[in-house]
């Protein structure tokens, strides 16, 4: 499987929760991956939006967080 870096400030390796976040919000054919701080900015959110999104998704049982 391919370790995907954070298109914005390179960090490397992204956890499998910030990839699954990345699809989820942004589509699930997306090419280009951040991690959480990166994403939190080009969203306008803070990061514990994030991992309270995460949460969320994990408790309707998403594929992409189990």
């Amino acid at each position: 499987m391919k370790e995907e870096s954070c298109y914005i400030c390179g960090k490397k390796p992204l956890e499998k929760n910030e990839i699954g976040l990345n699809k989820k919000l942004l589509g699930s054919k997306v090419t280009k991956f951040y991690c959480y701080e990166c994403l939190a900015e080009y969203l306008e959110v803070d990061t514990e939006f994030l991992f309270a999104k995460i949460e969320e998704f994990k408790d309707r049982s998403c594929t992409l967080f189990l």
